[in-house]
């Protein structure tokens, strides 16, 4: 006899299949509330595109990654960094030259020394030095002749044994000779060596014409001076000094005296130094193409030093302009764009012209204007 199977498949077990499945599909078309929950299982799109026009529907994560900000304008100065050197003011500065060729002998100062007006600084021997001494002193003794012979003319003449042009050569001859010796005496005191003597004939001494500081020493001792006009020394009074600074063609014409700086040196860092541009210059290097900007500084704690480099900050005018941060702009190819809410979230790309930038926000000449709405934050997952 044979075996039944556990599986064999019988009419009616098909007809129970089918009866089952008809009753699953009339329950499905029967619940609305299924279809709805199948529906609401699907997520929200990203982006919803309508022309040139991209709408972040609600419940898109976008919207928690994009921030829209309002266009401000802004009319303040744009700040202009610009390099600068210390110098000594001119008008505060003497190149002292040898007077005369000669050997320097001794030098008194040092470079750096702090001189008083009058100060000796070196001294020096010249053969010519000796010449001058020698022809003031021959100056006076002839003077001393000339007049002793007016004397002896004028006596002659009272006595009546000789013409009254005698005693007008004698005359003559006492202020020429007097002429001579105030020419020779000039020529000492030009050299500092009024007063003759031997000693005065072989040592000149060099003095400081002004207060300062000896800013350069281009001479040792047991040097020969055979260049009358090369430098000896320079002595610059620091109490004032200037910072120069090199201002580029583009921004000459905003540049006026009497406009605020404010400077930076790299020897005390976090302090700053406020102060005005005094002169501009009217002519620009023909190298650089920059205009030379002075700004006067008092120096009473001599923190300011010559060849010092410095950072100038000037406010260079501007007119009222839109700005937006940096982060509202995209770039595309040669153009830079920004996404502009037209209706609550919903953008339009807008090309616009970048103006100069002010720290981390960038003014907009073209293709904004102010109170509009931007993205300033995630505008790059708009990007298609």
């Amino acid at each position: 006899m044979k075996k039944k199977s556990l599986y064999q498949i019988t009419p009616a077990r098909i007809v129970f299949g089918l009866m089952t499945c008809a009753a699953l599909c009339v329950d499905s078309f029967d619940n609305p509330a299924h279809a709805a929950t199948t529906a609401a299982a699907a997520p929200a799109p990203m982006l919803v595109r309508q022309g040139n026009r991209l709408s972040v529907p609600a419940g898109s994560p976008l919207r928690e990654r994009l921030l829209v900000a309002t266009v401000g304008q802004d009319a303040l100065p744009h700040e202009v960094s610009l390099p600068a050197t210390v110098e000594a003011n001119p008008a505060s500065t003497v190149n002292i030259l040898p007077p005369l060729t000669g050997r320097l002998l001794e030098l008194k100062v040092r470079l750096g020394d702090t001189v008083k007006r009058g100060q000796l600084l070196a001294t020096m021997s010249s053969p010519d030095l000796a010449q001058a001494v020698a022809d003031a002193q021959k100056a006076r003794d002839a003077l001393d002749l000339a007049q002793r012979a007016l004397v002896r003319a004028r006596g002659v003449n009272e006595a009546g044994s000789n013409a009254m042009k005698d005693v007008e050569a004698a005359r003559s001859s006492v202020a020429q000779q007097t002429a001579e010796l105030q020419r020779s005496e000039a020529r000492l005191r030009s050299l500092g060596a009024e007063g003759g003597g031997a000693q005065a004939g072989q040592v000149l001494k060099i003095v400081a014409p002004m207060a300062g500081t000896v800013t350069a020493l281009n001479a040792a001792a047991g040097a020969n001076l055979n260049d009358a006009n090369a430098v000896l020394m320079t002595v610059s009074n620091l109490d004032s000094v200037w910072v120069t600074v090199n201002v580029p063609e583009s921004v000459v014409g905003t540049v006026a005296p009497g406009q605020n700086v404010v400077v930076t040196l790299a020897a005390y860092p976090g302090r700053s130094f406020t102060g005005k541009v005094a002169f501009v210059s009217a002519v620009l290097d023909a190298d650089t193409r920059r205009a030379r900007a002075r700004i006067v500084f008092a120096n009473p704690d001599g923190l300011f030093k010559p060849n010092m480099f410095a950072t100038a900050v000037l406010g260079v005018p501007q007119g009222s302009q839109p700005q937006v941060p940096a982060s509202a702009l995209l770039m595309n190819n040669d153009s830079v764009s920004v996404f502009v809410e037209a209706e609550p979230w919903t953008f339009v790309r807008r090309t616009v012209e970048l103006g100069r930038e002010d720290g981390d926000r960038v003014r907009i000449r073209s293709g904004l204007a102010a109170g509009e709405r931007v993205v300033v934050r995630g505008g790059v997952l708009l990007n298609d």
